[in-house]
This record gives structure tokens, sequence and C-alpha cells, in this order.
């Protein structure tokens, strides 16, 4: 197979989700949208990116054969794990009791986190079996790990944005809940100097924005233009380059070419 290029990023074994914001059919700079919808809106593209991270293992580890390949593409996945985690982490301790505390209640989002427990023992799994073989992991060991928690996963990942949605319910003049801010707040608190150029690359760079539901997301989600973008998305993925070797899109937020 010497001179046949890598093949390019497929949607697949996991489909995409769209965002409520688009399955309304509205301008997304309309300033009096429901912020609800766009906050369930920026969950499902951040849910997107996860699942192009679980496809893009999922397609390149049955063809991964060098050992500085293996070492990179081990990395990569400890990264797209520990992205995973750590965002359900900040929304169990940060997010939801911010929600729960605005509308006063206490079990808003039980559902997310019982959601949560559904696939973490399978996440676990998969780092634990990558940190202890390294370069000797198998790749269709790693596949039947993954196909052991990838249904919970994306029902997770779906489910989520339409549960934000509905918070608009509890949203009162009594309980005004201000979930733009809560979740800009929260979202603050998870970044760290190891997440940010550790972890994060795995993020900015599975996030295809130029076409996906007619690029109306583009340099709208994530929030970040010129010198910021840059920073992101070029300077600080020069660290651990190897890993990033194996994402799904390029910095511009188009889907790529493999790296195998």
């Amino acid at each position: 197979m010497a001179g046949t290029a890598p093949p390019t990023y497929m949607d697949t074994p996991l489909s995409l989700i769209h965002t409520p914001k688009f399955e309304t059919g509205k301008a997304c700079n309309n300033l009096t949208d429901d912020p609800f919808t766009i906050e369930a809106s920026h969950m499902a593209l951040s849910h997107n990116s996860f699942i192009r991270g679980f496809n893009s293992i999922y397609q390149q580890a049955p063809r991964v054969q060098s050992s500085t390949d293996k070492h990179d593409f081990v990395g990569y996945c400890i990264a797209w794990i520990d992205c995973v985690v750590q965002h359900h982490h900040y929304e169990e301790t940060e997010f939801f009791p911010n929600v729960n505390k605005a509308a006063g209640r206490e079990d808003l989002m039980d559902g997310a986190v019982h959601e949560h427990e559904a696939f973490y023992g399978g996440m676990e799994r998969m780092k634990k079996y990558l940190e202890e073989k390294g370069v000797d992991f198998s790749a269709s060991e790693l596949i039947t790990i993954m196909d052991s928690f990838k249904e919970p996963l994306h029902s997770h990942l779906k489910s989520e944005p339409p549960a934000i949605v509905a918070l608009a319910e509890y949203n009162t003049p009594d309980t005004p809940i201000d979930i733009l801010g809560i979740a800009e707040a929260a979202g603050k608190k998870q970044v760290t100097l190891g997440f940010l150029f550790n972890t994060l690359p795995v993020f900015f760079l599975n996030m295809e924005t130029v076409n996906f539901e007619d690029g109306m997301w583009h340099e709208v989600f994530p929030p970040l233009k010129g010198i910021a973008k840059t920073v992101m998305t070029k300077l600080i993925p020069m660290w651990h380059s190897g890993r990033w070797r194996f994402v799904s899109c390029s910095p511009e937020g188009v889907v790529k070419e493999l790296a195998v």
C-alpha cells in the first residue's frame, strides 16, 4: 500500500448531532435568541468535537504501524479521553450545581449525571489499557473497548443539548437562570496550563466549522478570531505536535486527510 494517501476523515461510526439553533432555522446572530437554545447549541458543537475525536481514533487505530506513530497515537487517545472526562467533571462540579442553585432545585441535571456514569467505566478501561500497553497496544483490543461504551456515550452526547433547552422552563422572575453566564464562568475554571498544552488541542482541532450546518458557526463558536485563534489552533499545538497529527480537522476548521 506504499504511496497510497490516507483517507479523509468520515463521520463514522458515531454520527454528528445537529444544534438546536440550526434546527430552529433562525439566523445565529439574532440578538433575541433564546439563551438556552444558544447554550445547548454550544454544547452540541462541543459534543461533535468529542464525536470526531472518537471517530478519528476508531478509524486510524488499525492503520498505525511504526513505533513513533503508535507513541504519538497513544498520546492523542489519552488526550481525547482526558478532554471528555474534564468536560463532564466541570459539568458535575460547576455547571450543573450552579444551574440547580439558580433554579432553587437540586435535581435538574441528575439524568445527565447518570448518563455520564454509563460510559465512564469504558473510558477508564481505555485509558488504563493504553497506559499499560503503550506502543504495544492491539488495534482490535482497543476498538473492542471503544465498542463497549460508544453507544451510551453517543446517546448522552445527543440527549444533553435538548435537556439544556428544556431548562428554560425553570427560568422565572423569581428564579432567573443566566445560563450563558453560568456556562462561561464554569468553563473558565477547567482550563489549567497543563490542560491547555496537553489536552485542549484535541478539542479545537476536531471542530469543523466551515461546512457544518452551512457554516453558521464559523468564527462564532468556538469564539476565537485573529491572534487568539492562531495561538489556540497553531501555536499551542506545536507542543506535542506529534499527537495532533491524528486530529480530524485543520486549524481553519475543515475536515482533513487523516494522518494514517
